[in-house]
């Protein structure tokens, strides 16, 4: 099973810009192992079970609650494919083979 998260989480009590508090839940994404790509809108995260995904979702928020933050805002999607794995790379390189590289 392939689980691709698209998150993006921040509070919105703390200053206008929100760097300090997203880089402290791309050190929490970052720090479990798993592949991932961070876009200027969002992250993109590939596990192999939704609960693990759901974990790392509770496992950023609370980073995010021990920082004080007392509103935080998120947004979810997820792309849930049994026996595949690795498409975080594999739907790009499947785009390029129609278009040729794209921007990454």
């Amino acid at each position: 099973m392939s689980v691709l998260l698209q998150m993006a989480m921040f509070p919105t009590d703390k200053s206008e810009s929100k760097s300090k508090e997203v880089a402290e839940v791309i050190k929490i994404i970052r720090e479990s192992g798993l592949s991932y790509q961070l876009t200027s809108m969002a992250t993109i995260i590939e596990t192999s079970t939704l609960k693990e995904a759901l974990a790392l979702i509770e496992k950023c928020y609370s980073r995010l609650e021990e920082l004080g933050c007392s509103r935080v805002y998120a947004t979810l999607n997820f792309d849930i494919r049994m026996g595949y794995k690795n498409r975080l790379k594999t739907k790009i390189e499947s785009v390029e083979k129609h278009i040729g590289e794209v921007s990454k």
